[in-house]
């Protein structure tokens, strides 16, 4: 079992250091893994308790965090992301917030952590202020829904001076060609969005999804996560098979809103993600 603490990098057979995205996405792939990328919102529903479901869900065999960045028009979320989103920010979270919560793991875990949500936010903190920031906390990847290839230059060279991914998105509507572009800039993973609309809102159809992210991983420089409508093991487990991380988040956010209140709730989210995990592993040991 790998160790889930310690130094925040490694070296390849050259000597050069190895952030922590890559060394995981490298030790899946000497095991035949696809990697579990749970998401929750930070601040759901407060700070602290946010800070205990990661220790549950790393415990229970995430390889990665995706930590929302609560913001009060999360436009491509669906409802349940959407309302985790405000109950975050009724409690008082704010980006200073996020990026403390993610030093105090970065104490016990080196599971890398990807912090994802919308734009606004950090241009308001300030582009350069904030990648400096999220280095010092130990964050490693960036993911924004909302900001053009186009308009990301002068944000992605502030992270790029601070070894932070930011994270390329697809889509099914992606053209072949926008796709080849998005690629050959693709840093850490990518997020393939396997369907259209907004998060939670529909089930995955895995055999549909398939055919194009076989085709994304001959291509992508990096490996290809898939998100969007995995709800379950059983599902998690279907996309494992040809994919290289698997994304998890409106089911999750689910069972902490269901029992937010309950003295169960660390629990429910430990047995979920494990059970995740599991069906992740079962349909790798099988391919």
């Amino acid at each position: 079992m790998r160790s889930r603490s310690g130094d925040d990098s490694a070296h390849d057979k050259k000597g050069v250091i190895v952030g922590r995205i890559k060394q995981t996405f490298a030790q899946l792939k000497q095991r035949g893994e696809t990697a579990l990328i749970p998401f929750v919102t930070a601040g759901d529903p407060n700070l602290q308790t946010t800070e205990d479901i990661i220790d549950a869900i790393i415990a229970a065999g995430a390889d990665i965090i995706e930590l929302g960045m609560p913001f009060s028009d999360p436009m491509a979320d669906g409802p349940t992301i959407q309302a985790a989103s405000e109950r975050a920010l009724a409690a008082g979270t704010t980006l200073v917030d996020v990026l403390a919560l993610v030093a105090r793991l970065r104490t016990r875990t080196q599971v890398p952590i990807v912090l994802m949500g919308y734009y606004n936010p950090i241009f308001s903190y300030g582009a350069q202020l904030f990648a400096q920031h999220a280095k010092q906390a130990g964050v490693d990847g960036l993911l924004l829904v909302d900001l053009p290839p186009e308009e990301q230059l002068e944000l992605s060279s502030f992270l790029e001076n601070q070894k932070i991914h930011l994270i390329t998105l697809l889509a099914p509507t992606t053209s072949e060609q926008r796709t080849k572009e998005l690629l050959s800039a693709a840093r850490g993973f990518v997020y393939y969005v396997s369907m259209t609309g907004v998060t939670g809102t529909a089930k995955v159809d895995s055999e549909a999804i398939e055919v194009r992210v076989k085709n994304l991983r001959k291509q992508s420089p990096v490996p290809v996560a898939v998100g969007f409508g995995i709800t379950s093991a059983a599902d998690a487990g279907a996309i494992a098979r040809f994919s290289d991380a698997v994304v998890v988040g409106s089911a999750l956010v689910n069972i902490i809103k269901q029992h937010a209140e309950s003295p169960s709730l660390l629990e429910e989210v430990h047995t979920f993600v494990h059970d995740l995990k599991q069906g992740v592993l079962d349909a790798t040991n099988n391919r």
